[in-house]
């Protein structure tokens, strides 16, 4: 099993819950090594100091700030000490509707996971949660940076994740977003509703995949063989004019451009209404 990024407290009233935090996420993207050219070795990067050139070793690194031109060298024990409290407990300072937090301010999910000693109260904390249909908002400091965080329910896990600060979201205006100011005729939001409606899908997070690690994969396997690389099929030619909107919309339901997993969808829906005895009868 995989090691706690966090050890510390979930705190909520007078209620101290202890818990591990590891990371729910893992890549699928493949590793790739930069190399150098001539011989395919190893780039290999260096701590250097600037002023002489040399290499420095990580026992000898420090952290350090600089404040007013001077810097000032941070150990551990310190980060610990600017805020004990902090840097061991995640505060939570109220329950809110889920649907409040815009998804924008989402960043990294992770698990919590309890002391065997303290499961009781994990549960108590889930359940109630649950129950009450809310979310905890929260902060902690996790490496050597406060974090503002959002503690749910997961099935029977409580999960936490962390989320930006307000500050930290860029606002829009500093982009060229459309205002009202643009106009859509009333036939044309129509067939982009209809466009819409022919692409819904039930939610099914098992239908989308990775393609292209996997595509990508085979790609290399293939050249390591000496394999020449198919042809590249020529991509659907966009239209260079969308003044005519209006054709680009009746060409896209025309054209049969429904989501590709709409038929996978429909077709567990389908099984999961089947008689049972079908069902049998299909797996034998």
């Amino acid at each position: 099993m995989s090691r706690p990024i966090w050890t510390g407290t979930i705190a909520f009233g007078l209620v101290n819950i202890p818990v591990k935090l590891y990371s729910a996420i893992h890549t699928t993207s493949l590793e790739l090594d930069m190399l150098d050219k001539k011989d395919k070795s190893h780039i290999r990067y260096k701590r250097v100091n600037e002023k002489t050139g040399k290499e420095v070793a990580w026992d000898n690194i420090v952290k350090g700030y600089n404040l007013n031109g001077n810097y000032i060298v941070l150990e551990d024990k310190d980060f610990e000490q600017a805020s004990a409290e902090k840097t061991k407990r995640i505060d939570i300072s109220s329950f809110v509707q889920e649907e409040e937090i815009d998804p924008i301010y989402y960043e990294t999910t992770y698990y919590l996971e309890p002391d065997k000693k303290d499961q009781k109260p994990y549960a108590l904390l889930r359940d109630a949660m649950k129950k009450s249909g809310v979310v905890g908002m929260g902060t902690f400091v996790m490496r050597n940076k406060e974090q503002l965080c959002v503690v749910k329910v997961l099935k029977n896990a409580l999960v936490l994740s962390k989320i930006h600060f307000e500050d930290e979201i860029r606002p829009l205006d500093e982009f060229n977003i459309p205002t009202a100011a643009v106009k859509v005729t009333p036939a044309e939001t129509k067939m982009a509703v209809a466009l819409i409606d022919s692409m819904k899908a039930p939610f099914d997070i098992s239908e989308y995949k990775d393609r292209y690690t996997a595509q990508l994969l085979k790609f290399i396997e293939n050249k390591a063989k000496g394999k020449k690389p198919a042809p590249v099929k020529a991509a659907k030619k966009v239209p260079e004019d969308v003044s005519d909107l209006l054709a680009q919309l009746k060409a896209s339901l025309g054209g049969g451009a429904k989501a590709p997993v709409k038929k996978a969808a429909a077709k567990k829906a389908a099984a999961k209404k089947a008689p049972a005895t079908r069902r049998r009868k299909k797996a034998a």
